[in-house]
């Protein structure tokens, strides 16, 4: 395998006997993350041209992409070199996904937390408001629930810990933060992140054969705000699937 330095070679890891892991470093970083969109890049064209006998899917995460078969249909061995190669061939990629434009609402209502993040980094609301809208966001990875998007690019004068004890119930759809990540959640679950604002869009559709999940790794995500009126007669026209998802792309993007 290559020894660049800049890209140093990939691991691979047995996970049990039907799975290999494919590790491009330690760390959460663009240049890693790079490397694991355009391997998984090469693993979409392979599959799309019959070559991937076997493999049932691939998981892509901040820094390794996770790659499950079938041990009947693919031999271990085989697709381990065929990964080692491809991952030596693959290069780096960056914002190889669709870029969204998604309303959110940061009043009060549906931003329990965005007062005291703004006490604890000495701003004003519409400061934070301001970073979190100006800023483009990068989709890392999902996990945690179906369709719950890791987002890279919170601006440092966001990083805020975890709360300390966890809420039970976060509203489906809030935008949140912790650490240097953002987040949204799909669904009503328990959450300690930091909840900043909601967006009416849904953010996973199990009807959608083709794209269950609004958002992928390598998407851009640049949260627009909205104010309350707003929010709840799109969060209607969301409800009732009158709104057309096509418009929160950027023109010339397509799903």
């Amino acid at each position: 395998m290559t020894t660049d330095l800049a890209h140093p070679p990939a691991r691979l890891l047995s996970v049990g006997d039907a799975a290999w892991t494919v590790e491009f470093g330690n760390g959460i970083d663009p240049a890693i993350h790079g490397r694991v969109l355009g391997f998984s890049s090469l693993l979409d064209t392979l599959s799309n041209d019959g070559r991937l006998e076997g493999v049932v899917e691939w998981v892509p995460t901040f820094r390794s992409v996770t790659v499950h078969f079938d041990p009947l249909r693919a031999d271990a061995m085989t697709l381990h070199d065929l990964l080692a190669e491809l991952a030596d061939k693959s290069g780096s990629l960056s914002a190889a996904g669709c870029c969204w434009h998604i309303p959110v609402c940061f009043d009060a209502s549906c931003a329990p937390d965005l007062d005291e993040v703004a006490a604890a980094k000495g701003m004003g609301r519409e400061d934070v408001v301001r970073l979190m809208t100006e800023t483009v966001f990068t989709v890392y990875m999902l996990g945690f629930l179906p369709g719950f998007p890791y987002l890279g690019g919170l601006p440092e004068a966001l990083d805020m810990p975890r709360l300390a004890t966890p809420r039970k119930v976060v509203p489906s759809r809030s935008i949140a933060i912790a650490g240097r990540m953002c987040a949204a959640y799909p669904w009503q679950s328990p959450g300690g992140w930091r909840l900043l604002g909601r967006t009416p869009v849904r953010l996973f559709d199990p009807a959608n054969a083709r794209r269950p999940a609004l958002l992928t790794p390598g998407d851009q995500v640049v949260w627009q705000a909205i104010d309350t009126d707003t929010y709840e007669a799109l969060d209607q026209e969301c409800a009732a699937g009158r709104f057309d998802l096509s418009s929160l792309l950027k023109e010339g993007e397509a799903t």
